[in-house]
């Protein structure tokens, strides 16, 4: 693409205005900022754009785990998961960005940030006491930029909500008196692409603005739509993100196995 052609920050930001991006609101981003390039400034320009949308009463919140289970977390320096992206990753660096003081951390920065990061470690990661949950109780928005529902850890929450059946045992570890301690917990887990689902639920309601980004595809939603949408559907079928038992589906064959009998 010509250089003349490369959206600045302030035309993204318009973009995700027009997409229906609240200025002023609780805003958690999940990025693949490889589907939204070229952005002038790259990710640092997409940064500021998603900064101006929100706007300077706005509070902007990205996922920032480090992904190493095996070394305690520091927020210092504890780089963020290579999947989450690079916009995650620069995140977190940035001048008034916060970051939650345990290994399941996310990035906040904006007034509400130091309520949405407040919660100690939560085991499993999606609880209502956790990042995720502060932005679903702060009636909060979830945008996807460039990612699908499978990258959206908001629906992690409406399965705890909605107590699912299936957990996987997980450990991770932590500092405990200046010593490394392993810590074992569940986690409701499995491959995620049924998550994909809820395109058609929130679709079907009115609840989800679609629109380009960049040259990305953009699903915008409030996190309680999304969560009492999963709820309504979980309870009709608490496996309905399980793939069936005959697709092969190792992951969701492993999250079956855990409701059996030990």
């Amino acid at each position: 693409m010509p250089e003349h052609d490369t959206p600045s920050p302030a035309e993204i930001a318009g973009q995700l205005r027009a997409l229906g991006v609240q200025p002023g609101g609780v805003l958690l981003v999940h990025i693949a900022f490889r589907a939204v390039r070229p952005v002038a400034g790259g990710p640092l320009g997409l940064i500021a754009a998603l900064t101006e949308a929100v706007g300077p009463v706005g509070t902007l919140v990205m996922p920032s785990w480090s992904g190493d289970d095996d070394a305690p977390f520091d927020p210092r320096t504890s780089p963020a998961a290579e999947d989450l992206g690079i916009t995650a990753e620069l995140f977190w660096r940035e001048p008034g960005v916060r970051r939650s003081d345990h290994a399941q951390a996310f990035a906040a920065r904006g007034p509400l940030a130091a309520r949405i990061l407040a919660d100690p470690l939560p085991l499993p990661p999606h609880i209502p006491a956790s990042p995720v949950g502060r932005v679903h109780e702060l009636e909060g928005q979830v945008l996807l930029l460039g990612v699908g529902h499978d990258g959206n850890s908001t629906l992690h929450l409406a399965e705890l909500i909605a107590g699912v059946p299936y957990a996987l045992p997980k450990s991770l570890t932590v500092l405990q008196g200046g010593r490394p301690e392993r810590v074992h917990y569940e986690e409701n887990d499995h491959c995620c692409q049924r998550f994909a689902l809820a395109d058609d639920w929130l679709r079907e309601r009115g609840q989800q603005s679609e629109a380009r980004v960049g040259q990305a595809h953009a699903r915008l939603m409030r996190s309680r739509d999304l969560v009492a949408a999963a709820c309504e559907h979980l309870a009709r079928d608490p496996l309905v993100f399980l793939h069936p038992a005959d697709a092969g589906c190792s992951e969701c064959d492993e999250a079956r196995a855990s409701m059996e009998p030990r």
